[in-house]
């Protein structure tokens, strides 16, 4: 049966160098790939044994669990000695299998990917309360998380009424002063994550920054983009980043760690490949010179303002305030797109925090996967994945979480009362945390979001009233 397939199609391993410009027979069998992957037990072919099914043409990889169980988590191509793209072949496998009508083994998280991109090419932007429905009505899961849906629905944290965008055909040009920065909030800080955009932009106001949003941007397209077409993975964020070189600023900084890897990813990916960029241009109307530098948030504050300056906005220290930074695995992973310095130990966020008072855990799970990709399809997963951090950063004596990604925190804090875990552990937004130091009205942290309350904490800390 292998066989007669194998004389049908283009041998696996051509179609991935053609695709993604990615050598298999590169991989000697280190197995570091699968040894780091969080999600390997899961998997009916471990990461390595796919490379290698790849090296001999055998298919195998097409009709796996394992292709559609991946979380992009990057850790696979972080840490591959021969600097191959595991997550990007993973990627390339899935569409592959697409193309030739194999049935997806996880058929939800194809689902998933389905509307997710049907909702962008409609709404222009991700509609999450749609996402959520749409997903349990073809599952046939009607009620999947509907207790943590009207939770978040009655503290404000979801849009019943989608946003209706397009990307503008003509952008005036603006003066950009030395204190202006480009924001791409993305869809979930409209939405799920309000609070981090309200806090991120009085932080901002504080430390004299001002975050222009650019108009017209669109989704980013995150997962379900680059593990289904190449192509719309580069022309959504592309759109965006077009949209601000056109503005005249050079800087984009993204809260979130998903839409800053799809960004990163994208600039990188037509600088490095001319045809791609061509054919990017000629579906946007216009050919990207790479003159903005996306940076995360976390970059933007600590960077371009500077810790000295942030600790001279401090009016209410974090003093006493134990914090486990939790960076996820995309605000660093793979270097060569973000850039980091340090992929697996980050300190920036740490930094931040200690330059408002607080005292920061030296931990082990600040970089691992919270399973953010496959909260909503494989929820189980989330949660075992989720369970891990909460518990080392609980074990390690810290009194709150802080991280700087809204699909992170909802698995930290929105599922935390599914996990079953004896604690309860505040996962806040560090802009949250940012904004009590520098003396804003506590109204303005909008704690009340959060459905792990961290206000019982927060005061025994003297940090709210």
């Amino acid at each position: 049966m292998l066989r007669e397939r194998t004389a049908t199609y283009e041998p696996l391993a051509q179609i991935i160098q053609r695709e993604i410009g990615q050598n298999v027979y590169l991989c000697y069998q280190c197995a570091k790939c699968t040894s780091g992957c969080p999600l390997a037990e899961h998997f009916d072919l471990w990461p390595n044994q796919i490379m290698r099914c790849l090296q001999f043409n055998d298919e195998r990889p097409l009709y796996s669990r394992s292709i559609w169980l991946c979380a992009s988590c990057q850790t696979c191509t972080t840490r591959c000695p021969q600097g191959l793209d595991i997550a990007g072949i993973m990627d390339t496998l899935r569409i592959e299998a697409k193309r030739r009508g194999v049935q997806p083994t996880v058929p939800e998280v194809d689902k998933f990917s389905t509307l997710f991109i049907r909702d962008i090419n409609l709404f222009g932007r991700l509609y999450e309360v749609g996402l959520m429905a749409g997903l349990n009505l073809v599952t046939g899961r009607l009620t999947k998380d509907m207790d943590m849906g009207l939770e978040m629905m009655k503290r404000g944290k979801l849009n019943l009424i989608p946003s209706f965008v397009r990307p503008p055909k003509q952008v005036q040009p603006i003066q950009a002063s030395g204190n202006v920065v480009a924001y791409y909030p993305g869809c979930s800080l409209h939405s799920s994550a309000a609070e981090y955009d309200h806090t991120t932009r009085a932080c901002a106001r504080v430390l004299g920054l001002e975050l222009i949003e650019p108009p017209g941007w669109v989704c980013c397209g995150s997962t379900p983009a680059h593990s289904s077409d190449h192509l719309l993975a580069t022309v959504l964020p592309l759109r965006t980043l077009s949209t601000v070189e056109r503005m005249g600023i050079d800087t984009l900084a993204a809260p979130c760690s998903s839409c800053f890897s799809r960004l990163r990813a994208a600039a990188h990916a037509v600088a490095e490949n001319d045809d791609l960029a061509a054919r990017v241009a000629e579906q946007i109307g216009y050919a990207y010179q790479g003159r903005v530098q996306v940076q995360h948030l976390v970059d933007t504050f600590v960077d371009r303002v500077g810790l000295d300056a942030i600790r001279a906005h401090v009016k209410r220290p974090l003093t006493g305030l134990k914090v486990a930074c939790y960076y996820g695995c995309l605000v660093t992973r793979p270097a060569k797109i973000t850039g980091a310095e340090h992929v697996e130990y980050p300190m920036q966020m740490d930094y931040l925090m200690r330059a408002l008072g607080a005292e920061t855990m030296d931990w082990s799970y600040k970089t691992d996967c919270c399973g953010g990709a496959l909260s909503l399809t494989k929820t189980q997963l989330a949660w075992e994945l989720t369970a891990k951090i909460l518990r080392n950063a609980h074990d390690c004596g810290a009194d709150v979480v802080a991280t700087v990604c809204p699909l992170c925190q909802v698995n930290l804090d929105a599922r935390q009362s599914q996990i079953g875990l004896e604690f309860r552990l505040p996962a806040l937004y560090a802009t949250q945390l940012a904004v009590l130091a520098f003396g804003l009205d506590e109204r303005e942290a909008v704690l009340e979001r959060n459905l792990v309350d961290p206000r019982p904490v927060l005061r025994t800390k003297g940090l709210i009233q």
